[in-house]
């Protein structure tokens, strides 16, 4: 079983990354932490950087379901996934050892591309097209035709990625703690020949969504999980769900997500 206080700092390898990484391994250490190497071993997995670094730890670290995530932000203002900044290290150490925190739980998509292996997502999928040229999908709820898309593609997000691409689209922000997945449009084409709904809607975590690709030369669409690119070809359906996995984060009593969210856009 891991040590409750081993943790292990996810950074990127540059030089300055590695040196913030050293400086805050010895911070921690004085307060009784133990810096481990191997993810594995860790009860609590830390980022460094922005919120693409948290995103990039949790993928690498595949998602643990035994362990809390953190992140610490080396911009100098926090973020909706880094929750401290490089000078309350202290303060967040002092906030573990004296359980001054609370766990927040994230939920995350599951993603089905045909016969491919299963992969998961904390903030969104997308899918688009990879020419210039309108891309169609047919939406499946429940397995029932709703709305044949044309536009340049669809991004589906959880409940905390609703602050991300899904905002820039005029998507709603929606409430984490609702098990829910939402599906907002991407440039559609609305017109006297072609409808869509012409907005985002959320369903229900317990409802199943499938895009069926038109085979129009669109067979090798452009996809994205989060800060990461797939690369699959010939592709017919995709199928995403709510996962009944989490990602577990540490947050201090003080720093909801609606204060994060007015943090960051108010």
């Amino acid at each position: 079983m891991n040590s409750r206080n081993a943790i292990f700092l996810y950074t990127k390898n540059d030089i300055e990354s590695l040196q913030t990484k050293e400086t805050i391994a010895e911070v921690i250490k004085q307060y009784g932490f133990q810096v481990v190497e191997n993810e594995h071993q860790a009860s609590i997995i830390v980022s460094i950087g922005t919120d693409g670094s948290f995103l990039q730890a949790v993928r690498k670290t595949g998602f643990r379901q035994d362990c809390l995530y953190a992140g610490i932000s080396t911009t100098g203002t926090l973020s909706m996934y880094c929750d401290f900044l490089l000078e309350d290290i202290e303060a967040m150490a002092d906030a573990v050892l004296n359980d001054q925190i609370e766990v927040r739980k994230y939920p995350l998509l599951e993603i089905s591309v045909d016969n491919n292996p299963k992969f998961y997502c904390l903030n969104e999928f997308t899918i688009r097209s990879n020419i210039i040229k309108t891309f169609v999908l047919d939406i499946m709820i429940d397995q029932k035709h709703f709305e044949t898309f044309r536009g340049d593609g669809m991004v589906i997000s959880t409940p905390t990625g609703s602050t991300a691409y899904n905002k820039s689209l005029n998507g709603a922000v929606v409430d984490p703690l609702l098990p829910c997945i939402q599906i907002t449009e991407i440039a559609s084409v609305n017109s006297n020949e072609f409808r869509t709904l012409g907005s985002s809607f959320i369903l229900s975590g317990k409802r199943s969504l499938e895009l069926k690709l038109h085979k129009d030369w669109n067979d090798y669409p452009s996809m994205s999980t989060d800060n990461e690119s797939l690369s699959i070809q010939h592709v017919g359906s995709v199928s995403v769900s709510l996962s009944d996995k989490i990602v577990k984060t540490v947050k201090l009593k003080n720093n909801s997500y609606w204060e994060k969210v007015k943090r960051s856009f108010l």
